[in-house]
């Protein structure tokens, strides 16, 4: 296998350090020559062995903590999808975006709204769209010499504002703001960006109710049944009933 040779930059630093180790060894010499002791090199500083039982409740916190944070966001994906389901549905039939998050008690802890998605437009064939541009605005359609090749493309700058007016517009098509001409753009599609999701929004303090909506829910799964609705797989076993 032949050697690769240093860069530049690698030789340089090499040569720095290479000449370094020689002064620092001519210095030694001269030193000893004159019968000067020669200092030995400074000792590491000690390092403290951690307590094992430190080391052992470290490690197992974050293992613990690990095994739990793995089932908590299993169950928030499947629940974040049933909820961005059943409320696209709602919107659907009735228009309404919105609902409150309630314990079984009927508190109220805070709402989930439904965000709708997005269309933008954007490219779908470089090749087609490139052409276009070569052919309707050659000025903004360029070719570079990169080493071993020739690369033709497209002003990025122009993309980004063609697809922006074509985003904003919901179609297709650039309205040319000199000539007033209306093209039809090939090569670009109207397409969803983002989907729909859902935004929750926790309840604050007020006058009529001193618990912030994750305080409500934090004494819920202490003082209730909530872990065992929520999150059965990690709800405290239930006590057997008296004989």
């Amino acid at each position: 296998m032949t050697e690769q040779p240093l860069t530049p930059i690698e030789q340089h630093h090499y040569d720095t350090i290479m000449e370094r180790i020689g002064l620092n060894r001519l210095a030694a010499e001269e030193r000893a020559a004159r019968g000067e002791e020669v200092p030995e090199p400074e000792a590491a500083p000690a390092v403290t062995v951690p307590d094992p039982a430190a080391i052992r409740e470290a490690v197992t916190q974050q293992a613990v903590l690990g095994a739990l944070l793995d089932e908590v966001k299993a169950a928030y994906a499947a629940a974040r999808t049933d909820a961005e389901y059943l409320l696209t549905q709602q919107y659907k039939a009735t228009g309404s975006t919105k609902v409150d998050a309630m314990l079984p008690d009927g508190t109220k802890v805070g709402s989930i709204t439904r965000t709708p998605g997005e269309i933008a437009a954007k490219v779908i064939d470089e090749d087609v769209f490139r052409a276009w541009v070569r052919d309707t605005y050659p000025s903004e359609h360029v070719v570079k010499a990169v080493p071993m090749r020739i690369v033709a493309e497209v002003q990025p700058g122009f993309t980004s504002k063609l697809l922006a007016e074509m985003t904003a517009a919901g179609r297709t098509q650039y309205a040319d703001p000199t000539t007033g001409e209306v093209h039809d753009v090939p090569g670009v599609a109207i397409a969803p960006a983002k989907a729909a999701s859902t935004r929750i929004t926790y309840g604050r303090k007020s006058k009529a109710q001193a618990l912030t909506g994750r305080e409500l829910i934090a004494v819920a799964w202490r003082t209730t049944d909530l872990p065992a609705r929520a999150l059965p797989a990690l709800a405290p076993a239930a006590e057997p009933a008296d004989q």
